[in-house]
């Protein structure tokens, strides 16, 4: 049994930061891309990001690509999503994921386990 535990979200004003962690257990976790995903009210989950197993290939989505960052510490079995210059479409449910791959990808259906998520709420 895999658990993403989510933290990290909250509000902030618009131009600001956020950092937020997940943290994985259960099972290994350094084999795994990982992503985060987010979900506002009335749409459909999205992508976000996702970093491979290894930490040293991202792909981002073009709505958050030069504000978030993405990274992980294998050691800690955590993976860190870096939010900068928030805008108020960036308010949403954030969601953490592990893949089954060892490389990026944006597809819902190859993330085999959730985090519960973590409110991320921008002011304008």
């Amino acid at each position: 049994q895999v658990q993403l535990v989510e933290s990290g979200g909250g509000l902030v004003q618009a131009g600001g930061s956020l950092r937020l962690s997940c943290v994985v257990s259960g099972r290994t976790f350094s084999n795994r891309a990982m992503g985060w995903f987010r979900q506002a009210p009335g749409k459909e989950r999205e992508f976000v990001v996702s970093i491979n197993w290894n930490g040293r290939s991202t792909f981002y989505a073009d709505t958050v690509k030069g504000r978030f960052t993405i990274s992980r510490d294998n050691a800690k079995n955590t993976v860190y999503l870096q939010m900068n210059s928030l805008k108020p479409e960036d308010t949403a449910v954030y969601y953490c994921a592990a893949t089954v791959r060892l490389g990026v990808t944006d597809r819902t259906d190859e993330y085999e386990y959730w985090g519960q998520g973590t409110q991320v709420t921008v002011s304008s």
